[in-house]
């Protein structure tokens, strides 16, 4: 039991990252009752604009993150993204403090090494051969072993920033630049990948509550330099595929506990299905379930962090979403194009609401649900491709 938002019993949760997907969490926590703080290092995050209240530090400061934390005390600790001092975390977590889904998760998953060891080397899950790098000169000697093509990544970013396709020895150089321009919290080490041949790639949304764990039906999705372009659900995948899948996706978040919702990303391969990343959070591909399933991802995650039950999980039909990318820095534009994306039939659109505009960034996304997902993906791309956005 708990109390009314902003009462002396409510219940808190306090996300640490305020994005788009953070916002539809804090939607869902508060139709259940609970009040919300939103933290980000920048103002007016779209998170922000719904939270009860909102705070802008450097979540990569952990004096900083404590001093906030220990001043809201509250229930939950969300983070949304990974560039947080997760050292603070790990104390806090040690002191009382409950963090979702746990501070290990959270401090595993911030960078790309963690998480790939804990996968490959302590549970031995398929993967990509994979080899890390501090140097130009170590990058260009992982380079020539794993062979080319391969993938460079930094080991902590978001949205595919600084990924990248090294396709001769030639082009480790601007590589390596690359990653360190699209890199967080100034780390200068790389994760090299081996080139995968897939057949399609999916994220399995799995949801730890207190039912037990749960599958969502597999989504497919389009990804342009580590970014989603579109997504969709139900992924076609054989009854052995499925299988495959949920035992990676069970395995691994089984290692990192708690409760919530993980997307664990997976390649499909003629050869088997191989782990590729994991977020112990909601994921950008599944903005699709706001269409398809009666719970979204984010009712989900809302309902298992609060430790509520969840008995099942229904799709309802297939669905896609397809994304508004921006291609320039500014303050100052307008979404435009929102009568005939709405025109579009069986088709909604969330615009996120973002103070700026960076190239690249997401700032809207269509979705549309249809008889079969072929359908669902002409729609929500039609519907996308309607909104404009106009700079002055």
């Amino acid at each position: 039991m708990y109390g009314s938002p902003l009462s002396s019993t409510a219940r808190k949760i306090m996300l640490l990252g305020s994005g788009e997907l953070g916002k539809e969490v804090i939607i869902e926590a508060q139709r259940l009752g609970v009040e919300t703080i939103a933290v980000d290092r920048y103002e007016n995050a779209p998170a922000m604009q719904v939270a009860h209240r909102s705070y802008v530090i450097d979540m990569l400061d952990p004096a900083a993150l404590r001093a906030l934390i220990e001043k809201e005390k509250p229930d939950l600790l969300v983070p949304e993204i990974e560039a947080i001092a997760t050292s603070a975390l790990v104390e806090l977590e040690k002191e009382g403090y409950r963090v979702i889904p746990t501070a290990r998760a959270a401090l595993l998953t911030m960078d790309r090494e963690g998480i790939r060891r804990l996968a490959a080397e302590t549970l031995s899950l398929p993967t990509a051969p994979y080899r890390f790098a501090d140097t130009l000169d170590e990058l260009k000697a992982a380079v020539a072993e794993l062979g080319t093509p391969c993938v460079i990544k930094p080991i902590m970013s978001s949205s595919g920033k600084g990924q990248s396709v090294c396709k001769t020895e030639g082009d480790a150089e601007a590589c390596w630049n690359y990653a360190m321009e699209g890199g967080r919290a100034k780390k200068t080490r790389v994760i090299v990948e081996g080139f995968i041949h897939f057949e399609s790639e999916i994220t399995l949304l799995t949801v730890r509550s207190a039912s037990r764990t749960s599958f969502c039906a597999p989504i497919g999705h389009v990804q342009k330099d580590g970014d989603y372009i579109e997504s969709w659900q139900p992924h076609e995948m054989s009854a052995q595929q499925i299988e495959e899948a949920e035992a990676i996706a069970r395995a691994v978040t089984e290692e990192l506990g708690g409760y919530g919702i993980y997307g664990v990303e997976l390649f499909l391969t003629k050869d088997g299905v191989l782990f590729s990343e994991v977020s112990p959070r909601p994921h950008d591909t599944g903005m699709v379930t706001m269409v398809t399933q009666d719970l979204s991802e984010f009712a989900l995650h809302a309902r298992a962090i609060l430790g509520f039950p969840i008995p099942t999980i229904r799709l309802l039909t297939p669905g896609a979403s397809y994304t508004l990318k921006a291609d320039r820095d500014s303050e100052h534009f307008q979404i435009g194009g929102l009568e005939q994306a709405l025109a579009v039939p069986n088709t909604q659109v969330r615009v996120f609401g973002k103070p700026v505009t960076k190239p690249g960034r997401r700032m809207a996304v269509a979705l549309s649900s249809a008889d079969d997902c072929t359908k669902a993906r002409e729609l929500a791309k039609q519907a996308a491709q309607s909104l404009t956005i106009n700079y002055e």
